[in-house]
């Protein structure tokens, strides 16, 4: 095999502070390299140097950057604009800030296309349309004309993935690419991104936190910590044999353990029946409703106080909107929702107040979740000061505020410091700082894990179970990692095109799947290699 790229020596500063110290390694030509590592490790920013799209305030202090025996770094920058895209394509890890909302998705791949291959619209269209089943987007043909806005995160992703591939590069770097798929698509991502590296030769510097797609896809693994690499190694002997103590301690993570969850159903805090919410859907000049999407179509659904419910499925079948119905911040189109007993539609404008304080959410995406006008203080003081939350003095929040960061593991003096200053982990950890703000009763965690390393993960998975026994919170966890399932959920939901199909314990759902689409969520799941020492 040759040598396609080589990061040598590689050392990045910021006001006289290392971010990355010596950094080195090879791809080969035809090889999946996996970098993996915590979340502000340096993996991102040793994608962004190959790329030379650092920031302005980042210099590049020593090393360099080869590809295919020529210097990056010594390339005039409109040589490197011939690169990126052509010859290094980038799958960006965050989809929902990566595609521009106000072009279709179809045209915005199709502009790769043009800008490099030179190619009309109509063959450029052809070609769009051809990448988006290649990446199982459904009715490629019809969502060419959609925009972003339009699409699910799953499927925003799979549009990334097509652009990344749009023009056959040499090297693909694949920033986190499956973080926001659910498990069959995940799956067939995979499983696509194998297939095409095996017919291209293509090399994949492959950036992940999921030790098990690792197992899966790399040839190749280098483990990153505090902006070294401490380990390089070929998958079988990284998992087998692996040598140093964090990437030991990244392997447990990784395996995790099964929630010892008491059994037995406390009250019910919240109720769900037969909800529906159907989205219309208008056409013509005077926006006649022509049908509808049934985004929710007919579920009912229990949460007894201080338990988890995990609602588990693709991408699109309608998870995070029962869970903005419950919130009320969607129009529910028939149904009921309970919260202790009563009815939320009969509740009046003081009792919705305090359900809103009595039920709280993590969103999906810490990047787009905070105001980044806003410090840390300010983002924690919105909705305590606009639900009435005790302290009320200034500096009793302050102190209060700096607890909470301390609950989720981070220095209390962040209260101080804006979103773009904090990794995308650590901006989740913000968000579960905020939800427990207001002292809810129940938490909508919506993917609250999908960002996170598997570190973290595990600390996070902790940290929710240990303020559940000693809170007595519930939370309704929608999650598309059925790995971290067991760890965390009393009961399991299989949600599929709007509705439940298999709903049950934990341990009868997850060990004895009734319905076949609850075995295929299953059986596409990744899984780490088995090995008895680790």
């Amino acid at each position: 095999m040759n040598r396609l790229l080589e990061v040598n020596g590689l050392t990045l500063d910021v006001g006289g502070k290392h971010l990355l110290e010596d950094v080195s390694f090879t791809i080969e030509k035809g090889e999946v390299f996996a970098l993996v590592g915590e979340s502000g490790s340096g993996k991102s920013l040793t994608s962004l140097a190959i790329m030379r799209l650092l920031p302005a305030q980042i210099s590049v202090s020593g090393g360099d950057v080869l590809l295919n025996g020529e210097s990056l770094f010594a390339l005039p920058e409109y040589a490197m604009q011939k690169v990126r895209g052509r010859r290094i394509a980038m799958i960006f890890q965050e989809p929902m800030s990566a595609l521009n909302p106000v072009m279709t998705i179809g045209a915005q791949v199709a502009e790769v296309l043009k800008l490099h291959l030179k190619l009309g619209d109509t063959e450029a269209k052809a070609r769009v349309i051809s990448l988006f089943e290649e990446v199982a987007l459904p009715d490629a043909q019809k969502r060419y004309d959609w925009y972003p806005h339009q699409l699910s995160g799953g499927q925003k992703q799979r549009v990334m993935i097509a652009m990344a591939l749009a023009c056959e590069p040499e090297l693909l770097i694949a920033d986190e690419p499956t973080t926001a798929l659910d498990v069959t698509v995940q799956a067939q991502v995979l499983a696509l991104l194998k297939k095409i590296q095996q017919e291209r030769k293509l090399s994949i510097l492959f950036i992940t936190h999921d030790m098990a797609v690792v197992s899966q896809i790399a040839d190749k693994i280098a483990v990153m910590r505090y902006g070294k690499i401490v380990e390089v190694a070929q998958k079988d002997h990284f998992f087998t044999v692996p040598s140093h103590p964090y990437t030991k301690k990244l392997l447990q993570d990784a395996l995790g353990q099964a929630g010892n969850r008491e059994q037995g159903a406390g009250r019910r805090l919240l109720e769900v029946q037969d909800l529906k919410v159907h989205f219309p859907i208008k056409k013509g000049l005077f926006g006649r409703t022509v049908g509808c999407v049934k985004a929710v179509d007919g579920i009912s659904l229990s949460i007894p106080t201080g338990k988890t419910v995990a609602l588990v499925g693709e991408s699109g079948s309608g998870k995070s909107t029962l869970g903005q119905a419950i919130l009320s911040l969607v129009p529910v189109t028939a149904g009921r929702i309970y919260y202790e007993g009563v009815d939320l539609a009969t509740f009046s404008a003081k009792e919705r107040q305090r359900y809103r304080q009595k039920i709280q959410v993590i969103f999906q995406d810490p990047f787009s979740a905070l105001d980044p006008r806003m410090s840390i203080a300010e983002i924690l003081r919105e909705g305590m000061e606009s639900l009435g939350v005790e302290p009320k003095t200034k500096e009793a929040q302050d102190g209060y505020m700096k607890q909470l960061l301390k609950t989720v593991e981070m220095d209390p003096e962040s209260i101080y410091r804006y979103p773009h200053e904090f990794s995308g982990g650590q901006r989740q950890r913000i968000g579960i700082a905020r939800a427990l703000a207001v002292e809810p009763e129940l938490i909508i965690c919506d993917e609250p894990t999908s960002a996170l390393d598997v570190s973290v993960r595990a600390q996070v998975l902790t940290l929710l179970k240990k303020l559940q026994d000693e809170r007595g919170i519930s939370y309704l966890f929608i999650t598309h990692d059925l790995s971290i399932v067991p760890a965390i959920a009393d009961e399991v939901a299989v949600m599929k095109e709007g509705r439940i199909v298999e709903q049950g314990t934990t341990q009868s759902v997850m060990q004895d799947p009734q319905h076949p689409y609850t075995q295929t969520l299953l059986a596409a799941a990744p899984k780490l290699p088995h090995k008895e020492e680790l």
